[in-house]
Protein backbone atom coordinates (compact mmCIF):
# COMPACT_ATOMS: atom_id res chain seq x y z
CA UNK A 1 0.00 0.00 0.00
CA UNK A 2 0.81 3.36 -0.42
CA UNK A 3 1.05 5.90 1.96
CA UNK A 4 0.62 9.40 2.25
CA UNK A 5 3.56 11.21 3.57
CA UNK A 6 2.85 12.29 6.92
CA UNK A 7 2.86 15.91 7.93
CA UNK A 8 2.81 17.61 11.11
CA UNK A 9 2.79 20.95 12.64
CA UNK A 10 5.96 21.54 14.45
CA UNK A 11 5.52 24.32 16.86
CA UNK A 12 9.41 24.36 16.77
CA UNK A 13 9.27 25.73 13.34
CA UNK A 14 5.43 26.93 13.27
CA UNK A 15 4.91 25.09 9.91
CA UNK A 16 3.99 21.91 8.76
CA UNK A 17 7.02 19.77 8.51
CA UNK A 18 7.59 16.29 7.07
CA UNK A 19 8.42 13.58 9.52
CA UNK A 20 11.30 11.82 7.95
CA UNK A 21 12.76 9.62 11.03
CA UNK A 22 16.17 9.71 11.75
CA UNK A 23 16.69 6.12 11.18
CA UNK A 24 15.11 7.08 7.89
CA UNK A 25 17.91 9.40 7.25
CA UNK A 26 21.22 8.72 5.40
CA UNK A 27 23.08 11.99 7.59
CA UNK A 28 21.03 10.85 10.61
CA UNK A 29 22.94 12.33 13.78
CA UNK A 30 23.28 9.55 16.32
CA UNK A 31 19.74 8.06 16.91
CA UNK A 32 20.00 6.12 20.27
CA UNK A 33 20.74 3.03 21.85
CA UNK A 34 17.93 1.41 19.41
CA UNK A 35 19.26 2.52 16.09
CA UNK A 36 20.91 0.44 13.49
CA UNK A 37 20.18 -0.70 9.82
CA UNK A 38 18.38 -3.71 11.51
CA UNK A 39 16.33 -2.28 14.15
CA UNK A 40 14.49 1.49 12.58
CA UNK A 41 12.71 3.27 14.83
CA UNK A 42 10.36 5.74 14.89
CA UNK A 43 10.93 7.28 18.08
CA UNK A 44 8.29 9.17 20.35
CA UNK A 45 8.03 10.71 23.76
CA UNK A 46 5.02 12.25 25.63
CA UNK A 47 4.85 14.11 28.77
CA UNK A 48 2.67 11.56 31.06
CA UNK A 49 0.71 12.31 34.02
CA UNK A 50 1.98 13.51 37.73
CA UNK A 51 0.07 10.88 39.63
CA UNK A 52 -1.48 12.10 42.57
CA UNK A 53 -5.46 12.15 41.89
CA UNK A 54 -7.80 10.80 39.25
CA UNK A 55 -7.16 11.44 35.86
CA UNK A 56 -9.04 14.33 34.37
CA UNK A 57 -10.18 14.75 30.79
CA UNK A 58 -7.21 17.34 30.05
CA UNK A 59 -4.98 14.13 31.05
CA UNK A 60 -6.59 12.16 28.88
CA UNK A 61 -6.65 14.07 25.39
CA UNK A 62 -3.17 13.98 24.75
CA UNK A 63 -3.01 10.32 25.55
CA UNK A 64 -5.83 10.20 23.15
CA UNK A 65 -4.38 12.17 20.51
CA UNK A 66 -0.94 10.87 20.77
CA UNK A 67 -2.70 7.49 20.90
CA UNK A 68 -3.70 7.86 17.08
CA UNK A 69 -0.21 9.33 16.35
CA UNK A 70 1.02 6.57 17.36
CA UNK A 71 -1.59 3.92 15.49
CA UNK A 72 -0.63 5.48 12.47
CA UNK A 73 3.11 5.52 12.95
CA UNK A 74 2.68 1.65 13.38
CA UNK A 75 0.13 1.40 10.09
CA UNK A 76 3.06 3.12 8.15
CA UNK A 77 6.40 2.02 9.56
CA UNK A 78 5.74 -1.35 10.95
CA UNK A 79 4.40 -2.24 14.55
CA UNK A 80 7.87 -3.37 15.41
CA UNK A 81 9.68 -0.02 14.12
CA UNK A 82 8.10 2.37 16.35
CA UNK A 83 9.08 3.32 19.97
CA UNK A 84 6.29 5.11 22.37
CA UNK A 85 7.41 6.29 25.67
CA UNK A 86 5.18 8.14 27.78
CA UNK A 87 6.68 9.07 31.25
CA UNK A 88 4.80 8.54 35.01
CA UNK A 89 5.95 11.82 37.06
CA UNK A 90 5.99 10.20 40.60
CA UNK A 91 8.05 12.59 42.41
CA UNK A 92 6.33 16.09 42.99
CA UNK A 93 5.25 18.72 45.72
CA UNK A 94 1.82 18.23 45.46
CA UNK A 95 2.38 13.81 45.69
CA UNK A 96 3.95 14.91 48.65
CA UNK A 97 1.12 16.88 49.70
CA UNK A 98 -1.22 14.17 49.50
CA UNK A 99 0.30 11.63 51.15
CA UNK A 100 0.92 13.66 54.16
CA UNK A 101 -2.46 15.01 54.00
CA UNK A 102 -3.92 11.24 53.69
CA UNK A 103 -1.16 9.92 56.41
CA UNK A 104 -0.04 7.22 54.33
CA UNK A 105 2.87 6.49 51.85
CA UNK A 106 4.15 8.59 48.86
CA UNK A 107 4.70 4.91 47.24
CA UNK A 108 0.95 3.87 48.60
CA UNK A 109 -0.33 7.32 46.74
CA UNK A 110 1.58 6.75 43.33
CA UNK A 111 1.30 3.24 43.05
CA UNK A 112 -2.93 3.74 43.30
CA UNK A 113 -2.82 6.78 41.39
CA UNK A 114 -0.92 5.15 38.15
CA UNK A 115 -2.81 1.95 38.30
CA UNK A 116 -6.42 4.59 38.09
CA UNK A 117 -4.65 6.37 35.05
CA UNK A 118 -4.08 3.53 33.38
CA UNK A 119 -7.33 2.09 33.59
CA UNK A 120 -8.97 5.12 32.35
CA UNK A 121 -6.36 5.15 29.19
CA UNK A 122 -7.21 1.90 28.43
CA UNK A 123 -11.02 2.24 28.77
CA UNK A 124 -10.73 5.13 26.43
CA UNK A 125 -9.03 2.72 23.46
CA UNK A 126 -5.42 3.78 24.22
CA UNK A 127 -3.23 1.01 23.52
CA UNK A 128 -0.31 0.36 26.27
CA UNK A 129 3.03 2.43 25.18
CA UNK A 130 5.99 0.29 24.49
CA UNK A 131 7.82 1.65 27.61
CA UNK A 132 6.14 4.17 30.61
CA UNK A 133 9.66 4.78 32.88
CA UNK A 134 8.34 6.42 36.47
CA UNK A 135 11.09 9.11 37.35
CA UNK A 136 11.85 7.70 41.01
CA UNK A 137 12.79 4.85 38.38
CA UNK A 138 15.69 7.14 37.45
CA UNK A 139 17.36 9.81 39.54
CA UNK A 140 21.08 7.99 39.16
CA UNK A 141 19.84 9.23 35.27
CA UNK A 142 18.66 12.54 36.58
CA UNK A 143 22.17 13.55 38.86
CA UNK A 144 24.59 12.52 35.63
CA UNK A 145 23.13 14.67 33.72
CA UNK A 146 22.98 17.23 36.08
CA UNK A 147 26.92 16.45 37.06
CA UNK A 148 27.44 17.17 33.06
CA UNK A 149 25.67 20.32 33.18
CA UNK A 150 27.47 21.32 35.78
CA UNK A 151 31.21 20.37 34.41
CA UNK A 152 30.32 22.50 31.26
CA UNK A 153 29.32 25.64 33.29
CA UNK A 154 25.15 25.43 32.22
CA UNK A 155 24.28 24.69 36.31
CA UNK A 156 25.70 25.91 39.15
CA UNK A 157 25.21 25.06 42.44
CA UNK A 158 23.69 27.23 45.36
CA UNK A 159 22.48 26.95 48.75
CA UNK A 160 22.25 22.97 48.37
CA UNK A 161 20.01 23.68 44.55
CA UNK A 162 21.78 22.89 41.46
CA UNK A 163 20.26 25.56 38.77
CA UNK A 164 20.43 25.58 34.87
CA UNK A 165 21.94 29.09 33.76
CA UNK A 166 20.05 29.94 31.22
CA UNK A 167 22.47 32.78 30.19
CA UNK A 168 24.19 29.74 29.01
CA UNK A 169 21.94 28.71 26.21
CA UNK A 170 21.47 31.31 23.38
CA UNK A 171 19.02 29.62 21.95
CA UNK A 172 16.85 29.43 25.16
CA UNK A 173 13.11 31.05 24.40
CA UNK A 174 13.40 28.98 20.33
CA UNK A 175 10.24 26.76 21.30
CA UNK A 176 7.59 29.19 22.94
CA UNK A 177 9.09 32.44 21.27
CA UNK A 178 8.56 34.59 24.29
CA UNK A 179 10.64 37.59 25.33
CA UNK A 180 12.35 37.60 28.25
CA UNK A 181 10.23 39.78 29.89
CA UNK A 182 7.09 37.46 28.76
CA UNK A 183 8.67 34.20 29.92
CA UNK A 184 9.49 36.01 33.50
CA UNK A 185 5.90 36.49 33.75
CA UNK A 186 4.17 33.34 32.37
CA UNK A 187 6.74 30.86 34.44
CA UNK A 188 6.01 32.96 37.47
CA UNK A 189 9.34 32.46 38.85
CA UNK A 190 10.23 32.03 42.24
CA UNK A 191 12.86 35.01 43.14
CA UNK A 192 15.37 33.71 45.02
CA UNK A 193 18.99 35.35 46.09
CA UNK A 194 20.78 32.50 45.30
CA UNK A 195 19.78 32.51 42.01
CA UNK A 196 22.34 34.33 39.21
CA UNK A 197 19.41 35.10 36.54
CA UNK A 198 15.21 34.96 37.92
CA UNK A 199 14.64 32.72 34.92
CA UNK A 200 17.02 30.28 35.85
CA UNK A 201 15.51 27.11 37.05
CA UNK A 202 15.76 23.98 39.55
CA UNK A 203 17.79 20.94 38.66
CA UNK A 204 17.73 19.57 41.93
CA UNK A 205 16.63 20.91 45.43
CA UNK A 206 16.97 19.80 48.95
CA UNK A 207 14.77 17.70 50.95
CA UNK A 208 14.04 17.65 54.69
CA UNK A 209 13.80 14.89 56.52
CA UNK A 210 9.68 14.49 56.41
CA UNK A 211 10.30 14.77 52.67
CA UNK A 212 10.99 12.44 49.51
CA UNK A 213 15.12 12.30 48.92
CA UNK A 214 17.74 11.03 47.49
CA UNK A 215 21.55 10.91 48.19
CA UNK A 216 23.50 13.58 46.40
CA UNK A 217 27.05 14.94 46.02
CA UNK A 218 25.18 18.32 46.40
CA UNK A 219 23.38 16.87 49.31
CA UNK A 220 20.15 14.52 49.94
CA UNK A 221 17.25 16.31 47.88
CA UNK A 222 15.04 14.93 44.49
CA UNK A 223 15.33 16.63 41.41
CA UNK A 224 13.12 19.12 40.14
CA UNK A 225 9.97 18.89 37.21
CA UNK A 226 12.02 19.61 33.92
CA UNK A 227 15.08 17.22 34.59
CA UNK A 228 13.39 14.17 34.54
CA UNK A 229 11.95 14.25 31.07
CA UNK A 230 15.25 14.99 29.95
CA UNK A 231 17.13 12.18 31.65
CA UNK A 232 14.16 9.65 30.82
CA UNK A 233 13.75 10.26 27.04
CA UNK A 234 17.63 10.02 27.13
CA UNK A 235 17.72 6.81 28.69
CA UNK A 236 14.69 5.49 26.76
CA UNK A 237 15.30 7.29 23.13
CA UNK A 238 18.53 8.84 23.03
CA UNK A 239 19.92 12.10 23.07
CA UNK A 240 17.95 12.88 19.57
CA UNK A 241 14.55 11.26 18.60
CA UNK A 242 11.88 12.24 16.16
CA UNK A 243 8.80 13.56 17.79
CA UNK A 244 7.63 14.91 21.16
CA UNK A 245 4.45 15.73 22.29
CA UNK A 246 2.38 16.75 25.08
CA UNK A 247 -0.25 19.98 26.03
CA UNK A 248 0.12 23.06 24.93
CA UNK A 249 0.73 24.35 28.40
CA UNK A 250 3.86 22.28 28.68
CA UNK A 251 5.51 24.25 25.83
CA UNK A 252 6.65 26.74 28.66
CA UNK A 253 8.31 26.49 30.37
CA UNK A 254 8.62 22.81 30.77
CA UNK A 255 9.36 22.31 27.25
CA UNK A 256 11.57 24.99 26.72
CA UNK A 257 13.59 23.92 29.68
CA UNK A 258 13.81 20.53 28.44
CA UNK A 259 15.33 21.45 24.77
CA UNK A 260 17.63 24.15 26.36
CA UNK A 261 19.01 21.12 29.48
CA UNK A 262 18.82 18.28 26.91
CA UNK A 263 20.78 19.93 24.23
CA UNK A 264 23.09 21.33 26.87
CA UNK A 265 24.11 18.25 28.13
CA UNK A 266 24.63 16.32 25.08
CA UNK A 267 26.74 18.75 22.85
CA UNK A 268 25.81 19.06 19.14
CA UNK A 269 22.44 16.97 19.72
CA UNK A 270 19.05 18.51 18.96
CA UNK A 271 17.19 16.26 20.70
CA UNK A 272 13.38 16.39 19.61
CA UNK A 273 13.05 16.95 16.02
CA UNK A 274 8.94 17.66 16.01
CA UNK A 275 7.08 19.06 18.75
CA UNK A 276 3.68 18.67 18.93
CA UNK A 277 0.72 20.36 21.57
CA UNK A 278 -2.88 19.65 22.03
CA UNK A 279 -4.96 22.53 22.48
CA UNK A 280 -6.62 22.72 26.14
CA UNK A 281 -9.91 21.34 27.27
CA UNK A 282 -12.47 23.93 28.40
CA UNK A 283 -15.92 22.55 30.25
CA UNK A 284 -19.43 24.69 28.74
CA UNK A 285 -17.03 27.31 28.01
CA UNK A 286 -15.28 28.09 30.73
CA UNK A 287 -11.68 26.92 32.25
CA UNK A 288 -12.14 23.59 34.23
CA UNK A 289 -11.45 23.86 38.04
CA UNK A 290 -12.20 22.43 40.96
CA UNK A 291 -13.32 25.98 42.67
CA UNK A 292 -15.66 26.43 39.44
CA UNK A 293 -17.43 22.72 40.62
CA UNK A 294 -16.76 21.81 36.60
CA UNK A 295 -13.68 19.54 37.18
CA UNK A 296 -13.99 16.22 35.02
CA UNK A 297 -12.57 13.16 35.61
CA UNK A 298 -12.45 10.12 33.38
CA UNK A 299 -13.75 7.80 35.87
CA UNK A 300 -16.48 10.01 36.77
CA UNK A 301 -17.52 10.27 32.95
CA UNK A 302 -17.43 6.52 32.92
CA UNK A 303 -19.89 5.97 34.61
CA UNK A 304 -22.55 7.59 32.58
CA UNK A 305 -20.55 7.24 28.59
CA UNK A 306 -18.66 4.80 26.87
CA UNK A 307 -15.10 4.81 26.92
CA UNK A 308 -15.11 4.74 23.04
CA UNK A 309 -18.15 7.98 23.25
CA UNK A 310 -15.43 9.79 25.11
CA UNK A 311 -12.38 8.99 22.38
CA UNK A 312 -14.56 9.46 19.99
CA UNK A 313 -15.83 13.10 21.65
CA UNK A 314 -11.69 14.23 21.64
CA UNK A 315 -11.41 12.88 17.68
CA UNK A 316 -14.10 14.89 16.26
CA UNK A 317 -12.15 18.54 17.08
CA UNK A 318 -8.51 18.69 15.66
CA UNK A 319 -6.25 18.23 18.19
CA UNK A 320 -4.41 21.35 18.64
CA UNK A 321 -8.01 23.54 18.75
CA UNK A 322 -9.40 24.10 21.92
CA UNK A 323 -11.82 21.84 22.72
CA UNK A 324 -15.24 23.13 24.23
CA UNK A 325 -16.56 19.83 26.62
CA UNK A 326 -20.07 20.11 26.81
CA UNK A 327 -23.58 17.98 27.02
CA UNK A 328 -23.86 18.36 23.56
CA UNK A 329 -20.54 17.00 22.71
CA UNK A 330 -21.39 14.15 24.42
CA UNK A 331 -24.58 13.11 22.99
CA UNK A 332 -23.41 13.74 19.71
CA UNK A 333 -20.15 11.03 20.56
CA UNK A 334 -23.09 8.31 21.75
CA UNK A 335 -25.03 9.40 18.63
CA UNK A 336 -22.84 8.75 16.14
CA UNK A 337 -21.41 5.81 17.93
CA UNK A 338 -24.55 4.20 17.58
CA UNK A 339 -25.10 4.60 13.87
CA UNK A 340 -21.48 3.83 12.90
CA UNK A 341 -22.79 0.58 14.89
CA UNK A 342 -26.35 0.04 13.61
CA UNK A 343 -24.18 0.45 9.86
CA UNK A 344 -22.19 -2.09 10.73
CA UNK A 345 -24.50 -4.70 11.76
CA UNK A 346 -26.42 -4.33 8.36
CA UNK A 347 -23.39 -5.62 6.86
CA UNK A 348 -22.98 -8.20 9.34
CA UNK A 349 -21.02 -11.16 7.35
CA UNK A 350 -18.35 -8.66 6.86
CA UNK A 351 -18.66 -7.62 10.20
CA UNK A 352 -18.31 -10.72 11.93
CA UNK A 353 -15.25 -11.15 9.80
CA UNK A 354 -13.40 -8.25 11.03
CA UNK A 355 -9.87 -7.08 10.50
CA UNK A 356 -9.26 -10.56 8.39
CA UNK A 357 -11.53 -8.64 5.61
CA UNK A 358 -10.48 -4.85 5.66
CA UNK A 359 -9.31 -2.88 3.17
CA UNK A 360 -7.01 0.15 3.96
CA UNK A 361 -9.46 3.19 4.02
CA UNK A 362 -7.45 5.88 1.87
CA UNK A 363 -9.68 9.19 2.71
CA UNK A 364 -9.14 8.03 6.51
CA UNK A 365 -5.50 7.57 6.23
CA UNK A 366 -5.01 10.76 4.17
CA UNK A 367 -6.85 12.86 7.02
CA UNK A 368 -4.69 11.42 9.93
CA UNK A 369 -1.48 11.85 7.43
CA UNK A 370 -2.18 15.28 7.47
CA UNK A 371 -1.71 16.87 10.96
CA UNK A 372 -3.46 13.90 12.09
CA UNK A 373 -6.73 15.85 10.99
CA UNK A 374 -9.14 13.30 12.83
CA UNK A 375 -12.33 15.61 12.62
CA UNK A 376 -11.47 15.02 8.79
CA UNK A 377 -10.98 11.45 9.34
CA UNK A 378 -14.22 11.65 11.38
CA UNK A 379 -15.75 13.04 8.66
CA UNK A 380 -14.32 10.59 6.10
CA UNK A 381 -15.73 7.44 8.45
CA UNK A 382 -19.55 8.95 8.39
CA UNK A 383 -19.21 8.64 4.93
CA UNK A 384 -18.07 4.72 4.80
CA UNK A 385 -21.10 4.36 7.51
CA UNK A 386 -23.56 5.34 5.05
CA UNK A 387 -22.34 3.17 2.26
CA UNK A 388 -22.10 0.41 4.74
CA UNK A 389 -25.60 1.05 6.18
CA UNK A 390 -26.96 0.48 2.33
CA UNK A 391 -24.91 -2.84 2.94
CA UNK A 392 -21.14 -1.83 0.41
CA UNK A 393 -19.20 -4.67 1.61
CA UNK A 394 -16.41 -2.95 0.34
CA UNK A 395 -17.26 0.18 2.51
CA UNK A 396 -17.54 -2.19 5.35
CA UNK A 397 -14.42 -3.71 5.11
CA UNK A 398 -12.30 -0.01 4.91
CA UNK A 399 -14.84 1.12 7.48
CA UNK A 400 -13.17 -1.99 9.78
CA UNK A 401 -10.30 -0.89 9.01
CA UNK A 402 -10.75 3.07 10.02
CA UNK A 403 -12.27 2.31 13.38
CA UNK A 404 -9.09 0.23 14.27
CA UNK A 405 -6.82 2.81 13.52
CA UNK A 406 -9.10 5.50 15.08
CA UNK A 407 -8.72 3.54 18.03
CA UNK A 408 -12.78 2.99 17.87
CA UNK A 409 -14.46 -0.21 19.38
CA UNK A 410 -18.07 -0.34 18.47
CA UNK A 411 -18.17 -3.38 20.19
CA UNK A 412 -17.54 -2.30 23.62
CA UNK A 413 -19.58 -4.11 26.64
CA UNK A 414 -20.33 -6.80 23.11
CA UNK A 415 -23.07 -3.93 21.88
CA UNK A 416 -22.08 -4.93 17.73
CA UNK A 417 -22.21 -8.79 18.72
CA UNK A 418 -25.61 -8.29 20.06
CA UNK A 419 -26.62 -6.53 16.92
CA UNK A 420 -24.74 -9.21 14.69
CA UNK A 421 -25.86 -12.36 16.05
CA UNK A 422 -29.83 -10.67 16.05
CA UNK A 423 -28.91 -10.56 12.15
CA UNK A 424 -27.73 -13.75 12.11
CA UNK A 425 -30.47 -15.19 14.06
CA UNK A 426 -32.19 -13.72 11.42
CA UNK A 427 -30.64 -14.89 8.55
CA UNK A 428 -30.46 -18.38 9.75
CA UNK A 429 -34.42 -18.35 10.68
CA UNK A 430 -34.72 -17.55 6.63
CA UNK A 431 -32.31 -20.24 5.69
CA UNK A 432 -33.97 -22.97 7.80
CA UNK A 433 -37.24 -22.24 6.60
CA UNK A 434 -36.43 -22.33 2.66
CA UNK A 435 -34.30 -25.40 3.20
CA UNK A 436 -36.36 -27.55 5.49
CA UNK A 437 -33.71 -29.06 7.12
CA UNK A 438 -32.69 -29.98 3.34
CA UNK A 439 -29.67 -31.90 3.05
CA UNK A 440 -27.07 -30.03 1.93
CA UNK A 441 -28.00 -26.30 3.23
CA UNK A 442 -24.40 -26.56 4.86
CA UNK A 443 -22.75 -26.67 1.72
CA UNK A 444 -24.38 -24.10 0.07
CA UNK A 445 -24.46 -21.65 2.92
CA UNK A 446 -20.27 -22.21 2.78
CA UNK A 447 -20.44 -21.23 -1.12
CA UNK A 448 -22.44 -18.44 -0.48
CA UNK A 449 -19.83 -17.39 1.90
CA UNK A 450 -17.01 -18.27 -0.52
CA UNK A 451 -19.18 -15.91 -3.02
CA UNK A 452 -19.17 -12.95 -0.63
CA UNK A 453 -15.71 -13.07 0.04
CA UNK A 454 -14.74 -13.42 -3.85
CA UNK A 455 -16.72 -10.55 -4.43
CA UNK A 456 -14.83 -8.32 -1.50
CA UNK A 457 -11.70 -9.34 -3.18
CA UNK A 458 -12.72 -8.36 -6.43
CA UNK A 459 -12.49 -11.62 -7.97
CA UNK A 460 -15.92 -11.24 -10.11
CA UNK A 461 -14.66 -14.66 -12.13
CA UNK A 462 -14.74 -16.57 -9.43
CA UNK A 463 -17.72 -15.36 -7.46
CA UNK A 464 -19.52 -15.93 -11.04
CA UNK A 465 -18.12 -19.26 -11.45
CA UNK A 466 -20.05 -19.99 -8.00
CA UNK A 467 -23.00 -18.81 -8.80
CA UNK A 468 -23.40 -20.90 -11.87
CA UNK A 469 -22.11 -23.88 -10.42
CA UNK A 470 -24.48 -23.20 -7.83
CA UNK A 471 -27.75 -22.70 -10.47
CA UNK A 472 -26.60 -25.85 -12.27
CA UNK A 473 -27.10 -27.96 -9.29
CA UNK A 474 -30.15 -26.48 -9.14
CA UNK A 475 -29.76 -23.78 -6.58
CA UNK A 476 -31.51 -20.71 -7.32
CA UNK A 477 -30.15 -17.58 -5.08
CA UNK A 478 -31.86 -14.63 -4.41
CA UNK A 479 -29.49 -11.22 -3.54
CA UNK A 480 -31.75 -9.51 -1.04
CA UNK A 481 -30.41 -6.30 0.77
CA UNK A 482 -30.80 -8.34 3.95
CA UNK A 483 -27.91 -10.77 2.31
CA UNK A 484 -28.41 -13.98 -0.08
CA UNK A 485 -31.35 -16.37 0.08
CA UNK A 486 -31.70 -19.47 -2.00
CA UNK A 487 -34.20 -22.47 -2.78
CA UNK A 488 -33.96 -25.78 -4.30
CA UNK A 489 -36.03 -26.72 -7.13
CA UNK A 490 -37.19 -30.64 -8.17
CA UNK A 491 -33.86 -31.03 -10.53
CA UNK A 492 -31.50 -30.25 -7.21
CA UNK A 493 -28.02 -32.40 -7.65
CA UNK A 494 -25.93 -31.94 -4.95
CA UNK A 495 -22.70 -33.72 -6.75
CA UNK A 496 -22.95 -31.13 -8.66
CA UNK A 497 -21.57 -29.17 -5.43
CA UNK A 498 -18.47 -31.04 -4.70
CA UNK A 499 -16.62 -29.78 -7.83
CA UNK A 500 -17.24 -25.68 -6.89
Amino acid sequence: MTYHPIQLRNSLTNAKDRLIPLDWRDDRPDAGPDGGPDSKLVRMYVCGPTVYDRAHIGNARPAVVFDVLYRLLRQVYGAGHVKYVRNITDVDDKILARAKDRGVAIEDITAQTTRWYQDDMTAVGNLTPDAEPRATDYIPQMQAMIARLIASGHAYEAEGHVLFAVDSYDAYGKLSGRSTDDMIAGARVEVAPYKRNPMDFVLWKPSTPDQQGWDSVWGRGRPGWHIECSAMSEETLGANFDIHGGGADLMFPHHENEIAQSCCAAPGSSFAQIWLHNGMIKVDGKKMSKSLGNFTTVHDLRASMSGAAIRLAFLMTHYRAELDWTDQRKAEAEAKLAKWRDALGRCWQVAQAGMSVAVPALGVQAALCDDLNTSRAVAAMDQLAARTYKRDAAAAAEFIWALDLLGVDLNEDGKLTAIIAGKEAEAEGRRVSAAKDFEGADAIDALLAARAAAKLARDFARADVIRGGLTAAGVTVMDTPAGPEWTVGDDFDPAKLEGL
